[in-house]
């Protein structure tokens, strides 16, 4: 059952680096070329997309199987293994769903009320300058943050000893 978690734990944590890869790779540079009502519009529309129940399970996944793995590893003992989990959960908990939860998500919540129909083009700019500039900052730490996540949990698997089950 272990090995199960902690493949489910690898698992989740790779989906979840990938996205916020992806979205930095491709998503903020196309949508940088936007204009500003067009930027706003698709960021609405994406955050709204985003809350689905792919996204949640893998986002919300790796935050209960990360600790679960680092708790399954600390029952073998204190190894290399559960150090680097435990920085895993750490890493993840605070840089991409702390970071998420009290940064990303109150800027997407204010996007949502900003009523694109009834804005001045001058009204536009200053709410995407608001939003694009603080997201994008927070969002690069927390694709920092989940990519080394990733790595943490890789280096834990290759390291986990005397763990089967």
């Amino acid at each position: 059952m272990a090995d199960l978690i902690f493949l489910l734990t690898a698992t989740l944590t790779a989906l979840i680096a990938g996205l916020f890869y992806a979205f930095s790779c491709a998503v903020n540079p196309g949508l940088a070329k936007l204009s500003d009502e067009r930027y706003l519009a698709a960021m609405q529309s994406i955050n709204k997309e985003i809350q689905n129940l792919l996204f949640l399970s893998s986002f919300m996944g790796t935050l209960l199987f990360l600790p679960v793995s680092t708790w399954l590893q600390f029952r073998v003992g204190i190894t290399d293994s559960f150090w680097l989990l435990l920085a895993a959960t750490f890493v993840y908990t605070i840089g991409v769903f702390g970071l998420t939860m009290f940064g990303n998500v109150p800027l997407n919540q204010a996007l949502d009320r900003f009523n694109l129909s009834s804005a001045a083009a001058k009204e536009m700019a200053i709410q995407r300058e608001r939003f694009e500039i603080p997201w994008k900052r927070f969002h690069r730490i927390r694709t920092v943050a989940s990519v080394l996540t990733v790595m943490l949990v890789i280096a834990a698997l290759v390291y986990r000893t005397g763990t089967s089950g």
